[in-house]
């Protein structure tokens, strides 16, 4: 709301990334307010068609971070690309309204209209991607809305059979929400509610990037502008799991439960699977970065599947975590990309030679990113590995630990080719200059990370432990 009303002051006393940097501030201090004054516990509004949870608040405080990010680096960023101001314009408007878009989406009450809003997302985003209006961008534009749009149509025709299957009980008509379908879950058949979750498992999951239904997030995280691929990875993903993990929620309790946490883990491992497999050989920087969030969206969905105390706090946690992080990476892509102009992993190198200060910001990313000490994703995923230990499901805990260690030596192992490889080629020697609109979000997002990973806020326990209940 805060973006819709600032925008009115556009073209008149106000220039737009000044408007859209005040509206994500408003937005992220809303978001802080509303998860320190009202984060532990569960209320309905309007009529039962707004949710405040915990789970619900954590995406929102989620959101608004990378909001506030890719805002600040937008304001240098855009410069770099040389639109008309008609156009950057129009790239501010699609920014604010997909991250409206994607606040609405974690308070709806109604899996229906929890469906229409991150519908709305995907309409947005993909005119973002699609930005440069370069082939490949409206390639991945056009790739984007045909997959995610095939896949929420699933979802859709789950969130129907969910619904019917409480018509058994509740009669033809009635106010459908998270709380009523878990109500009577218990009640509905074993098939119908299993063959339920399942499509919406598949449909949100295409939307979360979760394989094998993620082919559309590496060319659309790779052609987007910079920006647009932080809020795509960092907040978009979480807003997307959102949806599974409340569906999740309405089967505990029936003997559907223990099937659909382990279809949640088993697209997880597969995930990090896939993610391993194209990280190695990777040759594209922003490829590369789209490959880590499928890794990491992969951990958080496990964490989920895992369940317990151990499990959500580990999720959550590395929901935050990552949310910081990727921005971070992806920041550091972009520069590296408009710098030495190219998207190719081979035409970077000698990094620190040439940006010391955010090169170094960039490789400390690189490190935090694969999950090593003493950053915030390494105790996230501690703790999802503890709490899959506890499970049923212990054989995913040596899969994932295998996978990780992949993860970090062909991740890193890019990073070393960039920095400590062979010079540049003759004439491809990098010209920008970095100011402080590319290096502060890399520098706040790095500092957050470090003190994640060194200190958990004993107040983030009690949180976790309150999303866990109203799950």
């Amino acid at each position: 709301m805060v973006a819709i009303l600032l925008g009115f002051l556009r073209g008149k006393s106000l220039r737009d990334e000044y408007v859209n940097l005040i509206s994500s501030l408003g937005v992220f201090v809303v978001s802080l307010v509303l998860l320190i004054a009202d984060g532990s516990s569960q209320k309905v509004y309007l009529s039962g068609y707004v949710l405040v949870s915990p789970l619900g608040n954590w995406v929102t405080f989620c959101v608004g971070i990378v909001y506030l990010l890719a805002s600040i680096y937008s304001v240098g960023y855009m410069k770099l690309l040389n639109v008309s101001p008609r156009q950057l314009s129009k790239f501010y408007s699609l920014m604010e309204g997909f991250a409206v878009s994607m606040l609405v989406a974690a308070f709806m009450n109604n899996p229906g209209l929890y469906w229409i809003v991150i519908d709305v997302t995907t309409i947005i985003s993909a005119f973002l991607v699609g930005f440069e209006r370069g082939p490949e961008s409206i390639e991945a534009s056009w790739k984007y809305l045909i997959i995610v749009s095939s896949g929420l149509s699933l979802a859709l025709l789950g969130i129907v059979l969910f619904y019917w299957g409480g018509t058994f009980h509740l009669g033809q008509v009635y106010s459908m929400s998270w709380e009523t379908l878990h109500s009577v879950a218990a009640q509905v058949p074993t098939p119908l509610l299993l063959t339920s979750f399942f499509l919406v498992l598949v449909g949100f999951g295409t939307k979360a990037g979760l394989a094998p239904m993620h082919t559309w997030l590496p060319d659309a995280h790779s052609e987007g502008p910079a920006p647009v691929s932080a809020m795509l990875s960092g907040a978009l993903l979480n807003t997307a799991i959102l949806g599974i993990v409340r569906f999740l929620a309405i089967l505990k309790g029936t003997k559907s439960s223990g099937p659909a946490h382990l279809a949640v883990i088993i697209l997880g491992v597969f995930s990090l699977f896939v993610a391993a497999t194209f990280i190695v050989r990777q040759q594209g920087i922003k490829r590369l970065m789209a490959y880590s969030s499928i890794e990491h969206i992969g951990i958080i969905a496990i964490g989920f599947g895992f369940g317990g105390a151990l499990g959500v706090a580990g999720a959550m946690y590395n929901m935050l975590n990552h949310s910081l992080n990727k921005s971070l990476m992806f920041f550091g892509s972009g520069n590296a990309m408009r710098n030495y102009r190219s998207k190719e992993i081979d035409k970077i190198r000698r990094v620190l030679t040439y940006f010391p200060v955010t090169g170094s910001l960039w490789l400390l990313g690189a490190i935090a990113i694969t999950g090593a000490p003493p950053f915030g994703l390494f105790q996230g995923e501690v703790s999802i590995l503890r709490a899959g230990m506890q499970s049923k499901n212990v054989w995913a805990v040596w899969v994932v630990a295998i996978l990780l260690i992949v993860i970090f030596i062909g991740f890193l192992n890019h990073f070393r080719a960039m920095y400590f490889g062979l010079d540049v080629e003759p004439g491809n020697a990098p010209t920008i200059t970095m100011n402080t609109w590319l290096s502060l979000p890399m520098w706040l997002s790095l500092l957050a990370i470090v003190v994640l990973g060194l200190w958990w806020p004993s107040g983030l326990v009690h949180f976790f432990i309150n999303a866990g209940k109203s799950l």
